[in-house]
């Protein structure tokens, strides 16, 4: 088995899904059938040290709901592909269009509709509250379930890996 370390070394793009990932997947409706999700602060400004920091975040995601988009544009994220289950062909149209080699992502992953990106990218991630068959294609398991900082778990490591968590952190300490 591959050293997770080494391949994080190499990320230059972090794909997300959503629910599971950056939600704890819950869909919670109002009486209007309204949807809301709950973001974790903390993978928010995971993904603001990260863009600051180089390394490219995406979205890959099943469903098409306005409040998802919403904070991905609060995130800065300009790789955002809602209502798509294959992910595979979207995932290698981002690689295409930036120039990374698939080998160059990581993808962090919760459920079956991600297995077929798990399988292209270098670095499959996932987090411990995901379908069991997952950690089976998964190199890197966050310790934090989806929605609870698990993005960010997954950016730290990258970064440490990468060299770039010590510029990061003193970029925003001040140490």
């Amino acid at each position: 088995m591959a050293d997770p370390s080494m391949l994080a070394a190499k990320i230059k793009l972090l794909v997300l899904d959503v629910d599971g990932v950056l939600t704890d997947g819950g869909l919670y409706y109002d009486d209007e059938g309204r949807v809301s999700k709950r973001f974790n602060v903390q993978d928010g400004l995971g993904i603001k040290i990260a863009q600051k920091s180089g390394l490219d975040i995406a979205v890959i995601t099943g469903l098409n709901q306005p409040v998802v988009e919403l904070r991905i544009r609060e995130l800065g994220i300009t790789e955002y592909h809602p209502g798509h289950h294959d992910k595979a062909p979207v995932l290698q149209d981002i690689c295409k269009k930036k120039g990374i080699d698939l080998d160059e992502c990581a993808y962090l992953g919760d459920d079956w509709v991600d297995i077929t990106v798990m399988k292209l990218v270098g670095l499959p991630m996932t987090v411990p509250n995901a379908r069991p068959e997952l950690f089976d294609l998964a190199l890197w398991t966050s310790k934090r379930n989806g929605g609870d900082g698990a993005v960010r778990d997954a950016i730290d490591f990258i970064l440490k890996a990468t060299g770039a968590f010590d510029a990061a952190w003193s970029a925003w300490s001040g140490v």
